[in-house]
C-alpha cells in the first residue's frame, strides 16, 4: 500500500495514467458505458506527452538533478526549449490535460485542467523561490528574459 501511496505521489503517473483512466471511466458512467471520442484531440495528448518526456530528458542532461525539484539542477539550463518559457515540463502535463478534455469533452477534464492549471502556478512559484535560492542573480536575470508560461505573453 504504501508504494502505491508513493507511485501515485508522482506527477507525472498521476497526468498521463491516472486521469486518463478516470476521466474514460467517468465519461463511460455517465454516458451509460458510451465513449465519445474526439480523435483529433490525440495530438494535444501526444505533443503534452511528448513535450513532458523529451524535454525533461534535456533538461535532466544539460542541468543535471532529477526530473522535478525533489534532485534539484546543478546549473540553470536556459537554452533549447527553456530559452521560450521556464517552464516547459509542466506546460507538457498542462497541453496533455487539454488533450483530455477535447478528446474526451469531459468536465471531469476541464475541472482537472483548471485545477491543475492553478496548482502548477502554485508549484512554479515555490519552485522559483528554490531556484533563486540556489541560484541567485543569475536565475533573477534568466527570469526577466524568458516568459514564465507562455513566450511573448506570460
Amino acid at each position: 500500500m504504501r508504494d502505491f501511496q508513493r507511485w501515485l505521489k508522482s506527477t507525472s503517473k498521476r497526468t498521463f495514467i491516472v486521469y486518463p483512466i478516470a476521466v474514460i471511466l467517468f465519461q463511460l458512467a455517465i454516458n451509460r458505458g458510451y465513449l465519445d471520442v474526439r480523435p483529433w484531440g490525440a495530438v494535444f495528448l501526444l505533443w503534452g506527452y511528448l513535450q513532458y518526456r523529451l524535454i525533461g530528458r534535456y533538461r535532466v542532461r544539460r542541468g543535471g538533478g532529477g526530473p522535478g525539484l525533489e534532485v534539484p539542477p546543478d546549473r540553470i539550463v536556459a537554452d533549447g526549449p527553456y530559452r521560450y518559457t521556464r517552464n516547459p515540463m509542466y506546460l507538457g502535463h498542462l497541453i496533455f490535460m487539454l488533450g483530455l478534455f477535447v478528446t474526451f469533452s469531459s468536465w471531469l477534464a476541464a475541472a482537472l485542467l483548471v485545477f491543475h492549471m492553478a496548482w502548477f502556478h502554485s508549484r512554479v512559484l515555490k519552485d522559483e523561490a528554490s531556484l533563486e535560492r540556489r541560484f541567485g542573480d543569475a536565475y533573477r536575470s534568466y527570469k526577466k528574459r524568458v516568459k514564465r508560461w507562455i513566450p511573448g505573453l506570460l
